[in-house]
This record gives C-alpha cells, structure tokens and sequence, in this order.
C-alpha cells in the first residue's frame, strides 16, 4: 500500500502538472469561455504558457489568449502589447504547422475582428486561402467535423472570400446528396 501512495498521488496530480494533456477538444471549449472572461483567459494561458514542449496548435492557442487579453484589457498600450504578442505567436505557430487549418483559422479570426487601421490584418489573405486550399484536400489536423463546419461557416460570414470561394463553402456545408 505504501509503494501504491505515491504512484497514485501521481496520477492523481499529473494533469494538473501536464496542461498539454488537454485535448484540443477541451481546451477550444476553455477558448469559448474565454471569450467572455478575463479569468478564463489569465487562467488557460497560465496553464498553456507552463507547457515545456509546445506544439504549433498550442503556441496557437496561446496566441488566442494573448489576443483575448486584449480585447480584455482597458488600457490602450496593453491592448497594443497583447496584440503584438499574439502576432509574434501566431507566426511561430504557423511556421511549426504551416499547413494546420485550425491555427490560421484563429489568427484569420483575430485579423478579421482587429480593426484594420491597427495593421493586423497582413495575413487575412493568406490564411483564408490555405484554409480553403486544405478543406479541399480534406487535410483537417486536429479539427473535428464541429470546427471545420464552423470554419466553413465563420469565413462565409466574414464576407472576405471570393464569389467561387462562397460557392465551393457553401456546397461544404450542404447535406451529402
């Protein structure tokens, strides 16, 4: 019993030591909730940050925060730091998994919402076109049929996609015939 004590003390406290244990299923729910609290965002970017061996999808993720910290914020310079920040993470992230649907997704989606006379929307373009470019070839990553159909669905309201980018989006998201 004294030898199971440890071990079990362990495995009871191992999640807690590895935020990476997360899956991006949980962590996408935590990035909604963050949406609309700071203590969320201070919370999953702490235990994100804390990750010793980062992938490209969580330096996206972490990027995400930065950016909600932002939106968070009321102070000018701050909100100016935290998207600097998130900018200099989504470049990381996207040079780790330049192919990865979901991380050129949120940083299309920060660009998009950023207004546009702040300068962070260099690479709205580019991500919308290697998001649309990877939908065809069915190269989803770590995004679940959820996100992808809320991908398809977010850049078509976005209203930034070409009228042939519309059409192919849209038959995406019609019933299989």
């Amino acid at each position: 019993m004294k030898r199971l004590l440890p071990v079990l003390f362990f495995l009871l406290l191992f999640p807690f030591l590895n935020a990476d244990a997360q899956t991006p299923h949980e962590v996408r729910k935590q990035l909604v909730a963050a949406l609309k609290s700071s203590k969320t965002t201070d919370s999953l970017y702490t235990k994100l940050d804390a990750v010793k061996e980062k992938s490209g999808l969580t330096i996206g993720y972490i990027a995400t925060l930065q950016a909600l910290k932002a939106v968070h914020t009321w102070n000018p310079y701050f909100k100016i730091k935290y998207l600097n920040n998130a900018e200099s993470s989504y470049k990381k992230a996207v040079a780790m998994d330049v192919h990865n649907i979901e991380i050129r997704f949120m940083r299309f989606s920060v660009e998009h919402n950023v207004p546009g006379f702040l300068g962070y929307n260099k690479n709205l373009t580019d991500d919308r076109e290697t998001i649309i470019h990877q939908l065809k070839k069915k190269n989803y990553g770590s995004a679940d049929h959820e996100l992808v159909q809320a991908i398809i669905k977010f850049l078509l309201e976005s209203k930034r996609c070409t009228p042939a980018e519309n059409e192919y989006l849209t038959q995406q998201l019609a019933p299989p015939k």
